[in-house]
């Protein structure tokens, strides 16, 4: 949508809930898409459906061949507990196949990890954006300092958009805490995945996961064994950029 402009959404916005800020997203586009993956983007389905008809609310899933037995099961009871379609998107099996032929399975703890998460992420992710005018996140400031200090509540991407094609992100839980997030779950008894039981509070594919310990912050559970400064796979690589340039969003 050319004649939607982030920042005037800001400025009415900011300081809205993220319920409100779902409805006056769906009140501009008349659609709402969610990328599903974790606690954060139940609670927006959740939410989403209390603002918007179950048949304008799209969600979707990357499923990248490397997800918890755990992960899986809950994609499934997602699906179940709000009756509603999840479109699982895969990648490519020839780049797979390629990656894993020259490289092997674990290339990502040698050459770090964007390159396969380039492959089984960030590839099946522009595809499904592909002419779509929004897309709604589950990014809050403080899941990330290094990276996601500046997110708005809703901007341009830039990475995935293109003047041709405009995307506009919404990021209702910009200014949640996870605290609120587990308050609201517990609250109105949202399907969580049960790896958080057992310490995994950031959840991604197996290999590059592991639970945190006390003080940790949530996102040194990903990609441990690289530098903790910029934790993005690609799919949000657009704050990597916003805080190596100081801008906004």
């Amino acid at each position: 949508m050319a004649s939607f402009d982030p920042n005037h959404f800001v400025l009415e916005h900011d300081q809205d809930t993220p319920k409100e800020i779902l409805c006056a997203a769906y009140q501009a586009f008349g659609e709402l898409t969610l990328s599903f993956s974790g606690a954060e983007d139940v609670v927006l389905i959740d939410l989403a459906l209390k603002v918007a008809p179950k048949e304008a609310v799209h969600v979707f899933a990357l499923d990248t061949g490397r997800l918890h037995p755990e992960t899986y099961a809950f994609i499934e009871r997602v699906r179940e507990h709000y009756g509603i379609a999840i479109d699982v998107r895969f990648p490519d099996p020839e780049a797979v196949q390629r990656l894993v032929g020259e490289k092997g399975l674990f290339s990502f703890f040698r050459d770090g990890h964007q390159e396969c998460c380039g492959i089984r992420k960030v590839a099946p992710l522009r595809t499904r954006l592909k002419g779509l005018p929004v897309w709604v996140t589950g990014q809050r400031r403080d899941q990330s300092p290094g990276t996601r200090s500046s997110l708005q509540v809703a901007e341009h991407d830039h990475a995935f958009g293109s003047e041709e094609s405009p995307l506009v992100k919404i990021n209702p839980l910009t200014h949640w805490s996870s605290e609120e997030i587990w308050t609201y779950i517990r609250m109105f008894d949202v399907p969580y995945n049960p790896l958080h039981e057992r310490g995994f509070v950031s959840i991604g594919c197996e290999p590059c996961t592991r639970p945190t310990l006390p003080g940790q912050h949530e996102r040194e559970g990903r990609w441990w064994w690289e530098d903790q400064s910029g934790k993005e796979c690609g799919l949000h690589a657009t704050n990597l950029h916003s805080t190596n340039s100081g801008a906004p969003g």
